[in-house]
C-alpha cells in the first residue's frame, strides 16, 4: 500500500499547501528545493542532480518525527538545511519563527547554538578532552563562563547516565558512551528543537535501542520538538510520525504503511 500524505501536514509542490501556514508551528518547511550541479557523464537533465524540490511541512511543538528513506535520497542533506548548516536552492525554513534564509555563517552559527542541538551518526568528541569538557564546548562558544559551562555539562552527562565518566577522554569510552556525551552536548544549552542524523547508526542493536530510548525519554521530559534521520523502521515506528523521502517527495506513512 503506497503512502499517503496526511493533510495539511505534508504537500508536494505540485498540490500546493491545503493550508495556510501554521506561524505557530515550530518547524515549518515551505517549497524546499535542494539541488546540485551533475558531475561530467550524469544523465540528468538541465546540467543538475535534484535530490528533493519543493517539499511543505510542518512539525509541531513537542512532536517526535522520523525521517526514513533509501540511502541518497537526500534525509542528511534535508536535515542539514533545517539547521542552518548548508542553504536551499530554492524555498524557506522557518524554525521557532525564525527564518533561517539570508542568515551569514556568524548568525546561523549562532542561531544553531541557541535553538537547535544536533547529534551525527559519528560522536565528532574532541579526542584531547575531557566528556565534561566536549559537553561544556557549545557553552563556552556562547561565551559563558567556565566554572558554569562545567556545571551543566556534568548535570548533562548525569542525564544521559554518565557520572560516572565526566573526567575520561573520548578514546577511554565505548562507542554508546560516547554517542551519550555527543547527546548531552547537543541539549546543555536548552535547544528548542533536537535534530539527530542516524544517531544510532554505527551501534550494535542492544547499545542502538539504549541510546535511542535515551533519546526519548529526554524528548519527553525536557521537552523537546525531535525530528531524526534514521534507517532502522523500528525505531521510525517509535516515534510519533514516519515521514518517507522518496524520490524527491515527502510522504507521511500511514499506520498500514508502517
Amino acid at each position: 500500500m503506497a503512502p499517503k500524505a496526511r493533510s495539511g501536514m505534508i504537500n508536494n509542490a505540485a498540490n500546493g499547501l491545503a493550508n495556510p501556514a501554521d506561524h505557530s508551528a515550530m518547524v515549518r518547511v515551505e517549497g524546499l528545493t535542494k539541488a546540485y550541479p551533475a558531475v561530467a557523464g550524469h544523465s540528468a537533465s538541465a546540467g543538475e542532480v535534484v535530490l528533493f524540490r519543493g517539499l511543505n511541512f510542518e512539525v509541531t511543538a513537542g512532536e517526535m518525527v522520523a525521517i526514513v528513506g533509501e540511502s541518497g535520497s537526500g534525509k542528511s542533506s534535508l536535515l542539514h538545511l533545517l539547521a542552518a548548516l548548508d542553504t536551499p536552492t530554492a524555498g524557506d525554513v522557518w524554525m521557532d519563527g525564525v527564518r533561517l534564509a539570508g542568515m551569514s555563517g556568524r548568525q546561523a552559527s549562532e542561531f544553531r547554538n541557541r535553538k537547535v542541538g544536533y547529534v551525527w551518526q559519528f560522536h565528532y568528541l574532541l579526542p584531547e578532552f575531557t566528556a565534561v569538557e566536549n559537553v561544556a564546548m557549545p557553552l563556552l562558544a556562547r561565551g559563558e563562563r567556565r566554572t558554569d559551562a562545567l556545571e551543566k555539562a556534568r548535570a548533562w552527562l548525569g542525564e544521559v547516565g554518565l557520572a560516572g565518566r565526566v573526567e575520561h577522554r573520548a578514546g577511554e569510552l565505548s562507542g554508546g558512551e560516547q554517542q551519550r556525551v555527543s547527546l548531552a552536548r547537543a541539549l546543555v544549552t536548552s535547544p528548542k528543537v533536537l535534530l539527530a542524523d542516524e544517531p544510532t547508526g554505527d551501534l550494535d542493536g542492544k547499545t542502538g535501542d539504549a541510546v535511542f530510548g535515551l533519546i526519548q525519554n529526554l524528548h519527553s521530559k525536557h521537552p523537546l520538538t525531535s525530528v531524526l534521520v534514521t534507517h532502522n523502521m523500528e525505531f521510525a515506528r517509535r516515534c510519533g510520525r514516519v515521514l518517507r523521502l522518496r524520490e524527491g517527495r515527502l510522504e507521511e506513512m500511514t499506520t498500514s504503511d508502517k
